[in-house]
């Protein structure tokens, strides 16, 4: 594996690639292009709107792909897809049994499969060597295609179909994501994410996805940082 050079970010507008941007050099890489992908789900719209801010701050480049016919392939499968589905709000988010339930409900077939091909795609036309995905390892438990494992089999098969050999590599892969949010620096544009599983103007506060960023900046950034960012950006309730 190259492990260095410039790289097409999968950038959802969350805390996880959001942070590849900040953290990528460490590793080696540096992001030349955010991608983000609107496939059908529900919160495409602000995840747009915040990947186009991140980059923007980050100062690079920032491109959609408009591949919401994947949604009517896959339709009733997920509740990411499906405005009126309801969204899982986990009681406890390190029981295992709690969190597969919740898993299985917000699942999109081949989802990772799909947006790294489209990443491996840009990133071969643009003569990019990588390509950088906001893992983590709270959520690689439940998500195996989450995990360093899948990260390395896509790899491989990426030896075969990009011409000159696109890997996948991720600067937060191996860490929580409270490990996350330590290892940024205080001047991280925060007020720019956007995790939640709805689309709303705000984060819902209540699905998976908004309890574990909430979670992981209370205990990132201590009680007074968290409860002025849950404040005065999201609108949460201290």
């Amino acid at each position: 594996m190259k492990k260095t050079g410039t790289a097409v970010l999968l950038v959802s507008g969350g805390l996880d690639s959001a942070a590849n941007l900040a953290l990528a050099p460490a590793i080696g890489f540096h992001a030349g292009v955010g991608l983000t992908v609107d496939y059908g789900q529900r919160s495409a719209a602000r995840e747009i709107a915040c990947a186009r801010a991140l980059c923007a701050r980050f100062k690079i480049e920032h491109v959609t792909c408009d591949l919401r016919g994947f949604s009517k392939l896959v339709s009733g499968k997920s509740a990411l897809l499906e405005d009126s589905a309801a969204l899982p709000s986990p009681a406890d988010l390190d029981a295992l049994s709690v969190i597969e339930k919740s898993a299985r409900a917000v699942w999109v077939p081949n989802r990772n499969g799909v947006l790294l091909s489209l990443g491996a795609a840009l990133a071969e036309a643009r003569g990019f060597d990588a390509v950088l995905v906001g893992f983590n390892a709270e959520e690689a438990v439940t998500f195996a295609d989450n995990t360093p494992a899948y990260m390395d089999a896509m790899t491989g098969s990426l030896r075969f179909s990009t011409a000159n050999g696109v890997e996948i590599a991720s600067a937060t892969a191996a860490l929580t994501k409270e490990e996350i949010v330590r290892k940024l620096t205080a001047d991280f544009p925060f007020e720019l994410l956007w995790s939640c599983y709805r689309g709303g103007e705000k984060h819902c506060g209540e699905c998976e996805s908004c309890l574990r960023l909430r979670r992981a900046l209370a205990r990132g950034l201590g009680p007074s940082a968290s409860e002025a960012i849950r404040a005065r950006i999201f609108g949460w309730p201290s």
